[in-house]
């Protein structure tokens, strides 16, 4: 009998989960291979992937292709950034439903009008939309996706406003609360959100900023957190490392000089699959003196 594997609904109800932010068959690979239990495909990172801000500036397609490419590769839980919804309500319920096809364990969406606008990497204050509007964009969404994929709505809202609108986004359907880094200045606030929800709440520890800091294990035990995110720290690594790389190399330093600071040929050649591949061939492909 084939034993399932727990979802991120499961996960979460059983305590803390921390999800690396990955965008690639690659750095999903690399985080199940480091012993995370879950994924998220991080909006920001898919976007630098292509060469872009995190403005909503790539489509609907690109980031669910970015999704579909990570589930490929891992089957960990994973829980996808799908932005605005990529519309209204309706836009945002054919949103959901084909990012759950694709096979999410969970999906955030956020208040802000769209296209949006990272909130740490712009002025104040960001536009939002009514809370009608929201609502009605959770409650289609929360209609489109099955029960077992988590539904967490975001906020980019402050202070009480943020837990005004939080409070009608739980009884719209929301599973979660995603207050943002900007959303709450204490951890007494964050506290004081979970309680006045009644729901647990999902955190983003983005590299740089104070929840990063200040959110150790008992702290987001405290403030009733089940899903904490590490959204920019894989991607902020992987490229100061290529970026160190690329001017070693464009200075005219030797090629071997530099990639002695690297993984070998070889044990990257083992990460990444070609032993059970070639188990494959070995298996199922003519003898080689036969082809």
């Amino acid at each position: 009998m084939t034993v399932s594997s727990p979802t991120l609904k499961d996960l979460t109800s059983r305590g803390l989960v921390y999800a690396p932010g990955v965008w690639d068959g690659l750095t999903a690979r690399l985080a199940e291979q480091a012993g995370f239990s879950a994924l998220c495909a991080s909006g920001f990172a898919v976007s630098a992937a292509l060469g872009l801000p995190d403005a909503e500036l790539y489509t609907q397609t690109e980031n669910l292709q970015a999704v579909r490419t990570i589930r490929e590769s891992s089957k960990l839980p994973l829980v996808a950034d799908i932005d605005t919804g990529y519309g209204n309500a309706v836009n945002a319920a054919r949103t959901a439903a084909k990012f759950a096809d694709a096979g999410v364990g969970g999906m955030f969406m956020e208040d802000q009008v769209s296209p949006k606008s990272c909130p740490i990497c712009v002025g104040d204050p960001v536009d939002l939309i009514s809370v009608d509007e929201a609502t009605g964009k959770i409650r289609a969404v929360r209609d489109s996706i099955p029960d077992e994929v988590l539904l967490i709505a975001r906020t980019d809202a402050r202070g009480d406003e943020a837990i005004r609108r939080a409070q009608a986004y739980v009884e719209a359907g929301a599973d979660m609360i995603m207050p943002v880094t900007k959303t709450f200045a204490t951890v007494e606030e964050w506290q004081r959100c979970h309680e006045a929800v009644g729901v647990p709440l999902m955190a983003t520890l983005t590299a740089s900023t104070w929840t990063e800091r200040d959110f150790t294990p008992e702290i987001l035990d405290q403030i009733g957190v089940r899903l904490a995110l590490l959204p920019t720290q894989v991607l902020m690594a992987a490229t100061g490392a290529a970026q160190q790389a690329l001017r070693r190399l464009a200075a005219g330093e030797a090629p071997a000089q530099v990639s002695a600071d690297a993984l070998q040929h070889h044990e990257f050649v083992e990460l990444i699959g070609f032993p059970e591949v070639e188990a494959k061939q070995n298996k199922y492909l003519p003898a080689k003196q036969d082809r």
